[in-house]
């Protein structure tokens, strides 16, 4: 099977600025932990406050890039992965391409020339992260970028997708071209809920795009979030997840697939109006170095086994391979070779 070109992400390309912080600061800046927010003006001293008081590291991210980085990881075929996503021209997106391009994903980004690109702060106390995205050059990216021969010959290319939520916010055109893509072609179309404040603030847009939707990832938070803006009325994780996959669809001939994370609790997995329970890999309270990633490097280790046409056990079981990697880990950063087998 030839995996070249196999997967291609769209999303906002960001540059993680992670540093274990305490909870003064966490009040300062009014930031809760397991969360994921887009930069308001109170955050605006943020950056250099944590770069000034803690120990900040600089780690290539941004949800959908992160997710393709793990699945290539797990592949091992170089080129198998494509991204695409809006930097700016300066040394933070040089050093994003370069990092990406060693990683084997054959990245095509747009370069903004008068904005700076992307960072994300990532602070962590006690393991648990919260993100705090300022999106600056990935709010940029212009949908007459994707339709470029020489970027539209990927989405030719490729027979999977994955687009976190977070991209909703910056091109929902994008989105939707590429969804009609892959309803039309019978290709498997990928994505995220990604956080709260996706499922309220941006409900219409995701909603359009959820019909193109073959397999939706999201966590136990963000299915609740979902559940209560449209008035579902239940909290309860399965039953939402079968809701889910039971929304109207574009591409009837592929029936949607729920995949919910639950932090250490069982994957939940809704599928044919029915619900599997996939327990995943437990780690010791003093292995865990941070959560930043787990959800993302879950969907790139599941992908890497879904573009294979493995099934779907198999698939999970490369999911919580990769979260497990990822938690005990800075950031979304991973062992040179995989040991999944």
């Amino acid at each position: 099977m030839a995996l070249e070109g196999v997967l291609l992400g769209m999303g906002n390309p960001l540059l993680d600025i992670s540093a274990v912080v305490d909870e003064d600061f966490l009040k300062k800046f009014d930031i809760q932990l397991n969360n994921a927010i887009l930069a308001e003006d109170k955050h605006k001293s943020m950056y250099d406050e944590m770069s000034a008081k803690f120990n900040v590291e600089y780690i290539a991210g941004g949800a959908t890039q992160n997710s393709i980085k793990v699945a290539q990881w797990l592949l091992q075929v170089p080129g198998a992965t494509s991204y695409i996503g809006c930097i700016g021209k300066d040394k933070y997106g040089e050093e994003m391409t370069k990092n990406s391009r060693l990683a084997g994903v054959n990245v095509q980004y747009y370069e903004d020339e008068n904005t700076p690109t992307g960072t994300c702060a990532v602070c962590v106390v006690g393991g648990e992260r919260s993100l705090i995205a300022n999106l600056a050059a990935a709010n940029c990216y212009k949908v007459d970028h994707l339709k470029k021969p020489e970027n539209w010959a990927l989405v030719e290319k490729a027979k999977y997708f994955y687009i976190a939520g977070f991209f909703l916010t910056v091109s929902p055109e994008s989105i939707q071209l590429v969804g009609e893509h892959a309803a039309a072609k019978n290709k498997v179309f990928t994505m995220n809920l990604s956080a709260p404040f996706i499922c309220e603030f941006f409900k219409d847009v995701q909603d359009k795009a959820l019909a193109y939707v073959d397999y939706v990832f999201g966590n136990e938070t963000e299915a609740r979030t979902y559940s209560k803006v449209h008035g579902w009325e239940t909290d309860n994780v399965e039953e939402i997840a079968i809701k889910l996959s039971q929304l109207p669809k574009a591409n009837e001939a592929r029936k949607r697939i729920t995949v919910i994370t639950q932090g250490a609790d069982p994957v939940c997995v809704a599928k044919d109006g029915k619900v599997t329970l996939y327990p995943v890999i437990l780690l010791p309270k003093e292995k865990l170095v941070d959560t930043n990633g787990a959800g993302d490097a879950f969907v790139g280790g599941f992908l890497a086994q879904l573009v294979q046409e493995k099934p779907i056990e198999e698939c999970v079981r490369a999911g919580s391979y990769a979260a497990n990697v990822v938690i005990q880990r800075s950031g979304c950063t991973y062992p040179e070779k995989p040991d999944f087998h």
